[in-house]
């Protein structure tokens, strides 16, 4: 049973709508929960199968079976759909870090990915984005470090690197890519914010928009790209 279920869920059919609608409805039931301070329950039953949802969309909107999916993607969701788990499940720092270091891997992912979508000869082209990019990372971890847990400070310093560095490749590929990556930059700065005891008003609601919408432009940004000629980047 579970295996005919996963072979519905990644059969091509050349759109995805499904999947898609199904994201929506997952991301709107998560948004609902936050907004109402209720952590358990429909969020608990949600939010683990956002990325999934993603995943199953990327793969069913390939034209056949035939057609690679493109394998930095697919990595990237299944890293933040076992973070969004552990940071879900408990709240405590070993989850907390647990889940940034399945983040990392998402980061590290789609880096690698929109290296073979050309944001390598982008950035060679026009470096000041890029540069940009590592200065604010510099400033922003100036100003946090000294409000965060000394035993935090390092682990923030280098998922947010690798995180300010996926934010500067995907702007070498522009597009919907790149403000998806704006929109996650500014989800995990207020997550940063958090973690240094500032608050802003609606800060969880914020943070989990950007990164849906962060999540959703990247991922069907990544695959117009694909279908627009890009060099494929595959399993």
């Amino acid at each position: 049973m579970a295996t005919a279920a996963a072979a519905r869920l990644t059969r091509p059919d050349g759109h995805g709508r499904g999947a898609l609608v199904a994201f929506g409805a997952l991301a709107a039931a998560d948004l609902a929960a936050v907004a109402r301070d209720h952590p358990r329950g429909l969020r608990r039953a949600a939010k683990p199968l956002l990325m999934p949802a993603l995943a199953s969309y990327v793969l069913r909107r390939r034209p056949d079976r035939h057609t690679p999916a493109p394998g930095t993607l697919v990595t990237g969701l299944a890293f933040a759909a076992a973070g969004d788990t552990a940071l879900l499940f408990d709240k405590r720092e070993p989850a907390f870090l647990l889940g940034m270091a399945a983040f990392l891997g998402t980061q590290v992912s789609y880096t690698a990915g929109y290296a073979r979508l050309g944001a390598l000869r982008s950035i060679r082209r026009r470096p000041w984005p890029a540069l940009g990019c590592l200065a604010g990372w510099a400033a922003v971890n100036a100003a946090l470090a000294p409000s965060l847990e000394q035993r935090l400070r390092l682990p923030v310093a280098g998922y947010s690197l690798a995180l300010t560095v996926m934010g500067a490749a995907a702007l070498g590929v522009g597009g919907k890519v790149g403000a998806g990556a704006a929109a996650f930059l500014g989800s995990d700065l207020l997550i940063g914010l958090q973690a240094a005891g500032r608050k802003v008003p609606s800060q969880e609601v914020l943070i989990m928009a950007g990164y849906l919408l962060g999540q959703y432009l990247i991922t069907t940004g990544w695959l117009d790209r694909l279908e627009d000629g890009q060099r494929p980047d595959v399993t």
